[in-house]
């Protein structure tokens, strides 16, 4: 799906593609491919919240406001608190964060910029301490599948809208 807009001065100009919209076979593996990341995770014993940290962190640090905006709604909803949400760009100076998350977190950094080995080395030590071989290849599916799905919405540019106040 692609919008084209005018103004009275200027010549069309082409919106982004909505790749999801575009190539919807793509998009539904993509989404089959999340479900069974969080599947796997709640196998693994991972609950939701954790998920959803992930998926809020990997998606700051990547600058993807749409999936901000339903990820965080999704982490309310999963029982987290403002207080946790807000303070999770700089979740290693609180102790707000259980040792489960903070190795979660670290293994999810790791994966969204592997650039760094000797951070990579380091998140994959600690999440060794503390995670199940399960658990460890949950976050990274889960890691990888928010990674993707932050690409669609950049590149598709997918707005974000305020929600009405309740």
């Amino acid at each position: 799906m692609s919008d084209v807009t005018t103004d009275a001065t200027a010549a069309p100009v082409r919106q982004r593609v909505f790749i999801d919209k575009q190539s919807p076979e793509a998009y539904r593996a993509l989404r089959a491919t999340a479900e069974a990341a969080r599947a796997g995770a709640a196998e693994a014993g991972l609950d939701r919240r954790l998920v959803e940290l992930v998926n809020l962190r990997v998606s700051q640090i990547n600058g993807c406001a749409y999936c901000l905006n339903v990820h965080t709604r999704a982490a309310l909803q999963a029982g987290d608190t403002a207080q946790r949400l807000g303070t999770l760009p700089a979740w290693r100076d609180t102790e707000l964060f259980t040792p489960q998350e903070r190795a979660a977190l670290a293994l999810a950094e790791a994966t969204t910029d592997p650039s760094d080995a000797v951070a990579q080395e380091a998140a994959y030590a600690a999440a060794r301490q503390t995670l199940t071989d399960d658990q460890i290849s949950a976050v990274i599916w889960v890691a990888i599948a928010i990674n993707a799905f932050n690409r669609v919405s950049i590149l598709s540019k997918h707005p974000v809208r305020p929600i009405p106040a309740q």
